[in-house]
């Protein structure tokens, strides 16, 4: 079943409204009616707050104590998305993990370009660690889908750069890590790739970067010095123009003795896992999402 499965999805992202390089305005009203128009499992909680200045969402599931908190950075390349865009998948990993899930509505290019979501993470996180749930940061882990993902990255970097206590992991799904674009993936996934063209990103980078350089390690992580990172596990499809934006991140990781799970699957497209009701793969790595927060999360207590 699982090559239908895959040749439905493509066909979803194929046959969308979505034009990734379009208008932002335009788009970011596309984007939110096709990932927030649909309504949540009455158990979820969704509670809109501000941590350290920063607007957040956070996200519960009725009638779990939380274990721990996910701080959560949603996908769009810097330019479309919010919480509530990325609530469904947040709130699926919430149920699995029994977490909470601190969702971070950091501000967006082209209005806002580098460092602006970035200095929102940094503000949030900080805010965080001086919080009641914070004080123990092994009970913290980091978590992002896309731009977020790169977002969560950079987070990592820069709060080891100023001496914060890290987390107890990252997870990154598909990250977009690498805002030079010069990535192999970028070619020879042209076509394959259902949902993006390297074109569309290439001006959804230019929106973030602004007049910054690309290639500054907190812009594009894949150039950075990640020694001191906490574990790590990386998500990516075949099926991605980001592709090797995650084996590059994860080889960098690897390279500063960082502990690093990198899980490529084969034929399937980017973010893969908000579509785990329909796909095996996707629930075969939300599976693999849950088990590695768990290990990590119970080693950090010991």
């Amino acid at each position: 079943m699982t090559q239908q499965q895959r040749e439905a999805i493509d066909s979803i992202f194929r046959n969308g409204p979505l034009d990734i390089g379009g208008d932002p305005a335009v788009q970011r009203e596309v984007f939110a009616g096709m990932l927030a128009s649909r309504p949540l499992p009455d158990d979820v909680i969704l509670t809109p707050s501000a941590i350290g200045g920063v607007p957040v969402v956070e996200i519960e599931i009725d009638g779990v104590a939380p274990a721990g908190t996910l701080l959560w950075f949603h996908g769009g390349f810097y330019v479309l998305g919010s919480p509530r865009t990325s609530a469904a998948l947040a709130s699926t990993v919430a149920r699995r993990t029994g977490m909470k899930v601190i969702s971070v509505d950091y501000r967006l290019a082209p209005e806002h370009p580098y460092p602006a979501a970035l200095d929102d993470a940094v503000a949030c996180y900080r805010a965080i660690l001086g919080s009641a749930e914070g004080r123990d940061p092994g009970r913290v882990a980091v978590v992002g889908e896309s731009a977020g993902a790169g977002l969560a990255a950079a987070l990592l970097i820069a709060a080891r750069n100023q001496g914060l206590a890290m987390p107890a992991a990252g997870v990154l799904f598909s990250p977009y890590a690498d805002l030079t674009l010069t990535g192999d993936s970028m070619k020879t996934k042209a076509g394959v790739d259902p949902a993006f063209t390297a074109e569309a990103i290439a001006r959804r980078a230019a929106d973030y970067v602004g007049g910054a350089d690309p290639v500054d390690p907190l812009i594009s992580p894949v150039f950075a010095d990640l020694r001191g990172l906490p574990p790590l596990l990386i998500q990516v499809g075949t099926h991605e123009l980001l592709l090797d934006d995650a084996v590059r991140l994860a080889a960098r990781a690897a390279a500063a003795d960082v502990p690093v799970t990198l899980e490529v699957t084969p034929g399937v497209p980017h973010l893969f896992q908000a579509f785990a009701a329909m796909l095996d793969e996707g629930d075969a790595a939300l599976v693999r999402v849950t088990e590695f927060l768990g290990a990590v999360f119970a080693q950090s207590g010991s």
